[in-house]
């Protein structure tokens, strides 16, 4: 009875966060209450539960790249970039897209993808308005490179981390077994957009004339400033990146934003003002949500349910994980989703009597887990992060607008790497 009540809740709260009746964030705040009340999940679980609660891992990670990307818009440093790109592509539309999508998908395996998102979107916003270009579809195509460019790397998107942990892979493995696949896709991906974004491409020749007349080094304010917050910023990303350092990857942005914050010498209220706490509060609405179905059991049916229909055949479920990641995936935020299905492929792995095969379901999961996140506006840490500082820089994303894109890119992703899968791992 619990599970049908949290399913309940957790389907009509998607429907409003869908259909936007109602603030998506006021919708998961509610409805993570409804779950409280309920009994569907212990207080003790919400705050302290790694398996059921908040994560407070990724809330951390957010909160400090947020300030540490606040700090570094007092510079000037994405006015610059933004006419910097707006002037490289000769405010062509597609070649503007390519350029950011080639930007976001490089970088989002170094950093991860919420990351990125969080820097790039800011210039974004910048370029368009120089343009008087609609930002929507380039915010929408560069979260979808973000998802597809991180699932590179351990690091690059955080499903990966989780599932590194459960299955013992290495940052190397990751390389070897994700990254050519991802390659394939993003320059497919890349191909795609032209046709995708079709009816979204607009020259305005006279708007690219007054741009390409402006200089963009007068647009730095704070040059003393900015060679610091770049220091510490690559050393942030060399943190994270570095096998070495086995702190949290919340710890190192946290502390990147406390030193950045220190030598910035801006006062409290400046940096807090440019931390998107609507989206912190929608991620913990979210984690509480899907805290209940993890709790009342509903995650953890559906899985066994999975393992049980293919049996033996290992083709087949490294298939269901790979499709039914996507499909689930694209509904429950993928952080948590990995998280609850880890232990059970971890099951079904240690049965297989072909390390070969048994390797290749734990990639077809990631695969699923990390293309699946382009599935809807909810799916994945970035598609929210970056939705919501389209919102707030005046270029509000809808739950559809975003969605009927992503649906299609998770089938063209997902139906290539079942291919990739099956020649490398089963045939």
């Amino acid at each position: 009875m619990s599970a049908i009540l949290a399913l309940a809740i957790f389907g009509i709260a998607f429907f409003f966060i869908a259909t936007e009746r109602f603030n998506k964030v006021t919708v998961v705040l509610v409805a993570a209450g409804a779950m409280m009340v309920a009994g569907l999940l212990p207080g003790v679980d919400i705050f302290y539960s790694h398996h059921a609660g908040i994560d407070w891992n990724v809330i951390f990670l957010l909160f400090g790249m947020m300030v540490i990307v606040g700090i570094m818009r007092q510079t000037g440093l994405f006015e610059y970039l933004g006419l910097w790109a707006a002037k490289k592509s000769r405010g062509r539309p597609y070649r503007l897209m390519v350029m950011l999508m080639v930007i976001t998908a490089v970088a989002s395996p170094i950093l991860d993808n919420v990351t990125i998102i969080l820097l790039v979107v800011p210039v974004t916003i910048v370029v368009c308005n120089r343009l008087k270009l609609p930002a929507q579809p380039y915010i929408i195509a560069e979260i979808l490179a973000s998802n597809i460019g991180g699932a590179a790397t351990l690091i690059g998107d955080p499903p990966n981390i989780i599932i590194a942990s459960r299955a013992g892979l290495t940052f190397n493995d990751f390389l070897v077994h994700m990254a050519p696949i991802v390659a394939i896709v993003f320059a497919v991906f890349v191909v795609a957009t032209r046709w995708l974004f079709r009816k979204d491409f607009r020259y305005n020749p006279e708007q690219v004339e007054a741009v390409m007349a402006l200089q963009e080094r007068r647009t730095i304010r704070d040059g003393r400033l900015l060679v610091r917050c770049l220091v510490i910023l690559g050393l942030v990303v060399i943190a994270f990146a570095v096998p070495a350092i086995t702190v949290e990857p919340s710890i190192i942005a946290l502390i990147g934003a406390g030193v950045m914050a220190l030598v910035s010498r801006l006062d409290a209220e400046t940096i807090l003002s440019e931390v998107e706490w609507p989206t912190l509060a929608f991620f913990m609405g979210l984690f509480v949500m899907v805290g209940g179905l993890v709790h009342t059991g509903v995650i953890d049916i559906v899985g066994t349910w999975a393992v049980d229909l293919v049996g033996s055949h290992y083709l087949a479920a490294a298939s269901v994980l790979l499709f039914g990641s996507a499909v689930l995936g694209a509904f429950f935020d993928n952080i948590p989703y990995a998280a609850t299905m880890a232990p059970i492929v971890e099951e079904l792995t240690h049965t297989m009597p072909d390390p070969g095969k048994a390797q290749g379901v734990w990639w077809s999961f990631a695969l699923g887990a990390d293309f699946g996140g382009n599935g809807t506006a909810v799916a994945a840490s970035a598609n929210v992060v970056g939705i919501g500082l389209a919102s707030r820089g005046g270029h509000p994303i809808t739950f559809w607008q975003f969605t009927s894109r992503g649906v299609l890119v998770t089938i063209l992703t997902v139906l290539m790497a079942w291919v990739y899968v099956y020649l490398r791992y089963f045939s």
